[in-house]
């Protein structure tokens, strides 16, 4: 959310410290800071007007701080500066006074637990004063109207998301019915195929699943998408002098699948998908009915309040033990009752026993480990010392599992690749219940059998791998008849295979040295077949191979797969240098003309180097 310090200072009657200790304070002990944009006048380059933040509010704090109090008081807490005191002109208990021009039933209360609303008569719609365009301005908000800009700046200042319904646009019963008059606004689902015009002049089709507020005297036809979006047709304009003003509190699960249903995501809509407290709603009509009044004149006919089930207070206790147990700290209660009353939170103490009762906009304090965090945050986490974690007992490790590693370890280090092969086999001491082909209906009784086939299959990819020999290991269950056990088989071209118990006499209580295998990188083998070349080659005695694998290297292109020394000796003061080299192609199969064409290109690269083909 974007933060103008200008309009934050209107929180405070102290001087706030600038942008940066402002950025500074939030991260370390609330939100943290994308950037901030320094704003001047164009007119007088180097002339400063304001600062905006952009903080990123958390999730678990979007229902009390998207908006300027939320934030102002974060930073009161923080910074320990008092909050100002506001005079308003309009108290709470006035809001009680009803009218009979409006009234407002809800449906289904679940979805909408709180509805307010007042009804002035007689304003005028027009431009909105300077210092209310450079509000909105500084939230990327372009002026409409007094009205609607009102319902903006209320939203934006204390976190209420604010209405307004020209109410001659709607229909007034007392022109229908003789027996009933005034205004009524009707709050239920959407039905099957209804349509709304909003004030985007879009059309939406609307779902069951959808809230919406109706008119009830005109057909019950739908007049707003509750908390997303108003429809065109109740729009303010500067034609509108009656204007009823709605802050009601919406469920928010249905609210943000709404928005995601009709791509529709407004400042309104992101505020009632974080929870706002149902509590708000009064404390909002009472500043648009102050403002409103105060721009555009008018007679406040009177209010509604529809509100069938109060939100209930909660009371959430915790320790100064368990305090100091959570952070490892050793604070007093002195430390604990400063954050609560910085933070603005009643309490009640007895002994090291706090029993706090959050406010009703403080929707995240529900446990005691809430609030260990909030004394954790505003002292400081850097207040907290450091301390060590105690000493953990090293787990049991499996003893086959040590063995294998193990066993992996050193058979790796002799040369050896590991493979896998299957468990199932055509012929075995046990039957498979559940057969997976009538071709190998049996659980392999040994390694060997398996590795054998490995080397078979391997052996002509040797030169393609850069091996000089195959030689495979598997560990491995196998089964006999009426038992099962683990086993090691290795096996080589030059060798049979052999199979032992995995046994391991480095199986210890201490475990020292375990190792774990290491992977190298995969990369995927060419279908097509490769194609071997050996050259070699005459050198002046102390040339380096590297320094010839340089040049075959630049002179092969992108065919050229391996390269490797395979031979090497002397002759009086000549070095014979022989090299192997593979190519292949991901993309079709090579044929000699094209391999030969390649070797010639890198034969005279060679010589031009002075170097003798032999």
């Amino acid at each position: 959310m974007k933060i103008s310090r200008n309009w934050l200072q209107t929180f405070f009657d102290a001087p706030l410290p600038d942008a940066t200790a402002l950025g500074d304070a939030l991260t370390f002990h609330a939100f943290e800071i994308d950037g901030i944009e320094h704003i001047e006048d164009v007119g007088h380059p180097m002339s400063y007007i304001d600062d905006i933040l952009d903080v990123k509010v958390t999730a678990n704090r979007g229902h009390d701080c998207l908006c300027y109090l939320g934030i102002a008081r974060e930073i009161s807490a923080i910074l320990n500066i008092p909050l100002k005191k506001y005079p308003h002109t309009i108290s709470m208990d006035e809001l009680q006074k009803k009218t009979d021009a409006l009234s407002v039933t809800i449906e289904n209360p679940e979805m909408c637990p709180r509805f307010c609303a007042v009804y002035i008569r007689g304003v005028k719609v027009g431009p909105s004063p300077a210092w209310l365009v450079e509000r909105l301005e500084s939230m990327g908000q372009r002026s409409i109207n007094n009205v609607v800009d009102a319902t903006n700046f209320v939203m934006f200042n204390i976190g209420q998301p604010m209405h307004a319904f020209d109410a001659k646009k709607l229909a007034s019963s007392d022109k229908l019915l003789a027996s009933s008059t005034g205004y009524k606004l009707n709050v239920r689902n959407a039905r099957d195929g209804e349509k709304m015009l909003g004030l985007d002049d879009k059309e939406y089709a609307l779902t069951p699943a959808m809230l919406t507020i109706t008119d009830s005297n005109a057909g019950d036809v739908p007049v707003s998408v509750a908390g997303i979006k108003g429809g065109k047709p109740t729009g303010i304009d500067e034609s509108t002098t009656d204007v009823i003003l709605e802050a009601a509190n919406w469920d928010g699960p249905t609210i943000r699948k709404t928005s995601q249903v009709l791509k529709l995501r407004t400042d309104a809509s992101s505020r009632f998908e974080q929870i706002i407290s149902p509590d708000l709603a009064p404390f909002g009509i009472r500043a648009i009915t102050e403002l409103v009044t105060k721009m555009a004149g008018g007679e406040v006919a009177g209010f509604v309040d529809e509100y069938p089930s109060p939100q209930k207070t909660r009371t959430v206790s915790v320790t100064l033990s368990r305090i100091n147990g959570v952070l490892g700290t050793k604070f007093a209660a002195a430390d604990v009752t400063d954050v609560f009353n910085r933070l603005g939170l009643p309490f009640a103490q007895e002994g090291e026993t706090f029993a706090v009762t959050p406010p009703f906009e403080r929707l995240d304090l529900v446990i005691p480990e809430d609030l260990i965090e909030e004394v954790g945050r505003i002292i400081g986490y850097d207040k907290i010392p450091n301390t060590e974690l105690p000493a953990a007992d090293l787990p049991t490790v499996n003893e086959h599992f040590y063995a294998a590693e193990k066993m992996r370890e050193e058979l790796m280090a002799q040369g050896y690749s590991e493979v896998f092969t299957s468990v199932f086999t055509d012929k075995g001491e046990r039957v498979v219940a559940n057969k997976v082909d009538g071709v190998r209906p049996y659980l392999r009784n040994n390694l060997t059998n398996g590795l054998a086939d490995a080397v078979k299959k391997n052996i002509p990819n040797k030169e393609l791998l850069g091996l000089k020999e195959i030689k495979l290991f598997e560990i491995g269950t196998i089964w006999h008849k009426d038992s099962e056990e683990i086993v090691y088989a290795t096996v080589s071209e030059k060798g049979n295979p052999v199979q032992k118990p995995l046994v391991s006499d480095a199986v210890s209580s201490h475990y020292d040295g375990l190792a774990v295998s290491t992977t190298m990188r995969y990369q995927t083998f060419s279908r097509y077949p490769f194609v071997v070349r050996d050259i070699a080659l005459w050198v002046p005695a102390g040339t380096e191979p590297a320094n010839v694998l340089k040049t075959i290297r630049e002179n092969g292109g992108e065919l050229l797969l391996k390269y490797d020394l395979f031979d090497r000796f002397e002759k009086g003061e000549k070095v014979s240098l022989a090299f192997r080299l593979i190519f292949q192609s991901f993309e079709r199969t090579l044929t000699d003309v094209e391999v030969n064409m390649i070797m010639g290109k890198v034969s005279a690269a060679l010589k031009a180097e002075n170097f003798e083909i032999r």
